[in-house]
Parts: structure tokens; sequence; C-alpha cells
């Protein structure tokens, strides 16, 4: 039997859920072991799983948020018959490698990678899939590259595909683009190596943001799906990430 870490967010609703998990985690334990319980929002789930990137644990989110995508609904009467018959789904991130004037930096991302416009004036940007053109020019506010898993958030709103979880893609989309006008994006293999130029950084510039980190004055963006990290994520039977992915699905098709 085990007693697993309780981490929340600061804000009340996270803090009484919290009190109340600890209370009932001293009268019963879970069969799991390794296991983090994460009280917060989707934002604050993103944050505790880059924070533990090289952990071997798993992580079990409990939304006191909004939506709360990556997470599952409080219950006290079922927390123990849920987290001992919770599933496990196993997520890579991607890898965001952003060169400036002055040096290259890392992150990762869970969600998506967005390259935005730092000024009043439209990006200019070519992609390529490794040495392949995928777009010479784009003109736009920027373009997004999403995980399945991160395919329902920022993705949709700028009209992105929904990528199932096994499907073993990844989402390139444009905001808002200017030219050429209805380029939709592209669906390419999670193998790629995709390479985002700023073709005038220094009259357009942009910046690069791996969910919630930015790189302001990016020269280069290299992303890929970084294989070698794998966060573990626990949900409840009747409300998996590949049950929401597929509503989301269900309700973009009907829209």
């Amino acid at each position: 039997m085990n007693k697993p870490l309780i981490i929340s967010d600061t804000n009340s609703k996270s803090l009484k859920i919290k009190k109340k998990i600890i209370k009932i985690l001293n009268k019963q334990r879970i069969k799991k072991t390794n296991v983090v319980i994460v009280v917060g929002g989707d934002g604050f789930m993103l944050k505790t799983l880059k924070k533990n990137k090289e952990s071997k644990k798993s992580f079990y989110g409990i939304n006191s948020g909004n939506y709360g995508f990556l997470m599952n609904k409080f219950s006290n009467k079922q927390i123990i018959k849920n987290l001992n018959k919770a599933k496990i789904i196993n997520i890579s991130p991607l890898e965001m490698q952003v060169s400036t004037k002055n040096n290259t930096k890392k992150s990762i991302a869970i969600n998506e990678v967005s390259i935005l416009r730092q000024s009043r004036q439209a990006a200019n940007l070519s992609i390529k899939n490794n040495s392949k053109n995928i777009i010479k020019k784009l003109v736009s506010d920027g373009v997004l590259i999403s995980t399945p898993a991160g395919s329902t958030a920022y993705n949709l709103s700028v009209n992105g595909p929904i990528l199932s979880l096994n499907s073993k893609k990844i989402s390139i989309a444009p905001i808002s683009a200017f030219r050429p006008r209805r380029w939709a994006g592209k669906i390419v293999s999670d193998k790629s190596k995709v390479i985002i130029t700023n073709l005038n950084y220094k009259k357009r510039p942009v910046s690069a943001v791996a969910d919630n980190i930015e790189f302001r004055n990016a020269k280069k963006i290299i992303v890929k799906v970084q294989t070698k990290i794998k966060f573990s994520l626990l949900y409840d039977k009747n409300s998996s990430l590949q049950k929401k992915i597929k509503l989301e699905q269900l309700r973009k098709e009907t829209n």
C-alpha cells in the first residue's frame, strides 16, 4: 500500500481539494506505486510535468481550473477507486531549439510550440521538414506546431486539425495567414524535424513559445518530438485523454 505525493496550485479551490485528499488518504491507501496527485488546472499540470521531466512517476491530475483537459474530476467518494483503476497514457513532448543573434536555447512543449510576430508587422517565415520545403514564404501572425495531446488546445482555436493520440503525427497550422491566404497547414510524421526560419528577423521579429516559455527575437526554430522523454498521465476510466479528444473531434464536426 502506498501514499502518493500531492502537489497543488496555490489558489483556494486547489488547496481545499488537497486538504480533502490528505484526509481521505490518511484513512485509506491506494494500490498504485510512484503516483503524484496534481491539483490545479492544465497550466499547473504542464508546469509540474516540465519540472519533473526526469521522473519515472505517474501523474494523476485533479481539476480545479476551467476545462482541465489533462485532468480528472474530483470525487470525494470515488477518489480511491478512481486512482486504483486509472489507466496510464504515455506522451512525449516537443523539443524546441531557438537560435537568436547571440545564442541558442532549448525548451520542451507538451501541448504546442507557437511562433508569434513581436511587432505590428506580419511575420515572414519559411517552413521545412528536414531539407524539404513545406512552404517557402508564409506571411502571417505566426505558426503553431502541435502534439496530439495539445491539438485540442491553442491548435484548435487557430483551426488546426485534432489528432488522435495514436496517430504518430504532429500538426503545423498557420496563425492568421495572409499569404498564401488559403494555406491550411500540414500534418507531418512525429519523426519530422520542422525548421522555421524568420526571413526578415531585423524588421519583422518573432518570438518562439514552448507552451508558456517564451524566447524573443528568434532567427531559426527547430522543432521535433523528443522521444527520450515520456510523461505518464493517469486517467479515470470514463474520462481518458482519448475519449476527450474524440469528443472534441465530434464537436468540431457538428459545429
